[in-house]
């Protein structure tokens, strides 16, 4: 097979939930979850079976390792491609040598430990992060081609709170002009009236050509007043400088590997609804910081310290982790970060 690189490094990220694996029974339903979206975005008949392979090996490496693990299906579309991008989380045991454990033959419950090392072969991209005593990340990215791709700066996810299918709080980025350009929408309470307030806040965001956050934000407080109204805070992230505006409570750090973190401004007020001003700020951006935006449904008593070696992974681990540690589920959870 030849490399496919997708023609846009932030792709449209469709969610299709969270698969809990608590029974065996889970890994089929995930499988065929994955396995749609596959059809859905025309993969070979092949490929699709690869995506087969690699969503049930990340379940079935979840049944049996994991004390609590789940699942998430998402379906990505970058132009005219699309691809299937996996996220398993648990908090079991995790391992001391994700590498070495993700090696064929390789195995910590006496079975043949092919899992992981196919779950590598077959997919595009693939990453993991792993503590132990604290649990494993586990993502995977299956384009209609395995050859490599671009891995993007920045990512997401997001969780709807115990007991709801929708999720309320959503993320979206976009580039303009060498810059990126990120939004964490938290919409007003839960349900589907929530993620309609989140969704029409994305879509105005990506729709908009604006590349100043406090622009945008007083644009989409305009354009969404007919929802129920969104926590909204945004970031321009542009080599070692970073702008933001925000009304509500979605926060945004700078955050360092050594534990330091620098909080940005957010205004109080609901986007569509409730604004006494939007003001934007500046911040400095050193090479070893990231960019963490996140909902009220994520505590904000994490620190990249608790987790080694985190801050140098690919964005998604990032959010996976701290979503899984710090995400509530009395509340819709959702974190966005960027690692230039």
């Amino acid at each position: 097979m030849g490399t496919v690189t997708p023609p846009a490094p932030v792709p449209l990220v469709e969610e299709l939930g969270w698969i809990p694996i608590d029974e065996a029974g889970g890994a089929g339903v995930a499988r065929r979850v994955a396995v749609d979206c596959a059809r859905r975005l025309g993969f070979s008949d092949e490929r699709a079976g690869e995506v087969a392979i690699v969503a049930a090996e990340l379940a079935s490496n979840l049944h049996r390792h994991a004390d609590v693990g789940s699942l998430s299906v998402r379906c990505l579309r970058a132009g005219p491609l699309g691809a299937v991008e996996l996220v398993a989380v648990d908090s079991g045991p995790g391992m001391a040598d994700l590498v070495f454990s993700g090696s064929d033959g390789t195995s910590t419950a006496g079975t043949l430990g092919i899992g992981l090392g196919a779950v590598r072969r077959l997919s595009s991209h693939s990453g993991g992060y792993s503590l132990p005593g604290r649990g494993t990340v586990l993502t995977a990215q299956l384009w209609p081609d395995r050859g490599a791709v671009r891995t993007p700066v920045v990512a997401g996810l997001t969780r709807p709170i115990t007991g709801e299918t929708v999720c309320g709080d959503r993320w979206a980025a976009r580039e303009r002009d060498g810059a990126l350009l990120l939004l964490v929408a938290d919409g007003l309470g839960h349900g589907s009236l929530a993620a309609a307030a989140a969704n029409a806040t994305v879509d105005a965001f990506l729709a908009s050509d604006l590349d100043a956050p406090a622009a945008i934000v007083q644009h989409l407080h305009r354009v969404v007043s007919h929802t129920r109204g969104a926590a909204v805070s945004v970031a321009r992230v542009e080599g070692a400088a970073v702008r933001f505006a925000g009304l509500g409570n979605v926060a945004g750090t700078i955050a360092f590997p050594d534990g330091e973190r620098r909080g940005m401004v957010s205004m109080p007020g609901i986007v569509g609804h409730q604004s006494r001003g939007v003001r934007e700020f500046a911040y400095d951006l050193p090479p070893e910081a990231v960019v963490v935006l996140h909902s009220d449904g994520v505590s904000d008593r994490w620190t990249l310290k608790d987790y080694p070696g985190l801050s140098r992974q690919d964005p998604l681990l990032i959010a996976g982790t701290l979503l899984r540690d710090a995400g509530v589920r009395r509340d819709d959870a959702g974190v966005a970060v960027v690692r230039p």
